[in-house]
């Protein structure tokens, strides 16, 4: 079995009388991470897209839920964004039986935080889980051989079933998107057309790396900017993008209002362009080197509990940083380039005005420091 970085902290996390909320895309591997955590203990394990787990939760009392739990130590409600009043559950729950860990997982953060939030202050521990990661397969394997297969997860992502399926990712990843990907989406209210939706995430598939403009991508889909702003939101709160905002410090000459989109997944990206070619027949290298590279970075970032704020940074005169992280105020600044020959300079209108503490170049022959 792959150890996830998300064990021990889950791990820490236990009997402490707070429930567990995991969040993360179906498939990324949460039920995996919750059962080997459970191994040790006995629990009962609900699944919340069952209509029979709904109706026997609704309106429960914290009686009848203690006699369903038995001598179960552990409770485990699986998306449990569908089960109407999850938050106030868990609140009697941890707060009328706080010897039993409840464990809820949900794969739209959209839904579960939402129904959560004002039931669960201070009665609640979060994590999120992504696709597996560079830093966790060295980890599982070595790190001379993950490197050598960097070439091939930029093309096919890092989705669990796809890493241990070798010679099936293609299918795979076509199972992932045809099968489920966009059920919790099409779900939520004011979602109607799938196809809409799904050509939007193609064309952003497409710009991946780019600043994306909403008005012209409604334009293109025939939908008014605000439902495209409302999308791309939902999209990146099931975790199947993210975003980089422009940095500004309101100079004149600064882009404010930029926007980039990256996708979680390289090889959920493909497949949404349905391009699986190796990255020597790619005319788009650069930008899988870079949503790989800005992904992985996010996902460290995340597990390792550091609270950087990520931007990208552009000027009218089209000069571009490509990613920047920010804490105390402090910058470091980091261009992304595939090739380790192409020379890079740090525009003077970007190092003289924000004086980052540090400049850096990642590109094929030393992301690792960056990551690891």
């Amino acid at each position: 079995m792959i150890v996830r970085t998300q064990k021990k902290e889950i791990d820490s996390y236990l009997f402490k009388g707070k429930a567990i909320l995991v969040f993360g895309a179906r498939q990324v591997g949460k039920t995996s991470l919750i059962k080997n955590t459970c191994q040790s203990n006995s629990y009962l394990w609900l699944n919340g897209d069952e209509p029979d787990t709904q109706l026997l939760l609704e309106n429960i009392t914290s009686d009848r839920l203690k006699s369903i739990v038995g001598e179960n130590k552990i409770l485990v409600i699986d998306e449990a964004q569908m089960i109407n009043n999850i938050g106030l559950l868990i609140k009697r729950m941890v707060d009328n039986n706080p010897e039993i860990q409840i464990i809820a997982s949900g794969s739209s953060a959209f839904e579960l935080a939402d129904k959560t939030k004002e039931s669960m202050v201070g009665r609640k521990e979060e994590l999120q889980l992504f696709p597996l990661s560079y830093k966790e397969m060295v980890n599982h394997t070595n790190f001379i051989e993950e490197t050598r297969l960097v070439p091939h997860r930029l093309v096919f992502g890092y989705y669990p079933e796809v890493v241990t399926n070798l010679g099936k990712e293609e299918k795979i990843l076509n199972d992932l998107v045809d099968g489920f990907l966009f059920k919790d989406i099409l779900n939520l209210e004011g979602i109607k057309k799938s196809s809409t939706l799904q050509r939007l995430v193609q064309m952003l598939a497409h710009r991946i790396g780019s600043e994306i403009n909403y008005a012209s991508l409604g334009d293109d889909l025939g939908i008014n900017r605000l439902t495209v702003e409302k999308y791309i939101d939902i999209l990146e709160k099931n975790f199947i993008i993210f975003s980089l905002n422009a940095f500004s410090n309101n100079q004149d000459n600064e882009i404010r209002k930029g926007r980039k989109i990256y996708f979680w997944d390289n090889g959920l990206r493909n497949r949404m362009i349905k391009n699986f070619n190796p990255i020597e027949l790619r005319d788009d290298i650069g930008a899988l080197w870079e949503n790989f590279i800005v992904s992985e970075r996010k996902k460290k970032l995340s597990y390792e509990n550091q609270y950087k704020d990520t931007f990208f940074w552009r000027n009218t005169q089209q000069a571009e940083i490509d990613f920047l992280e920010i804490k105390n105020n402090e910058i470091d600044a980091f261009e992304i380039k595939y090739n380790p020959n192409v020379k890079v300079k740090f525009t003077k209108s970007f190092t003289e005005k924000y004086h980052p503490k540090s400049t850096n170049v990642i590109h094929k022959e030393n992301f690792w420091e960056f990551l690891l």
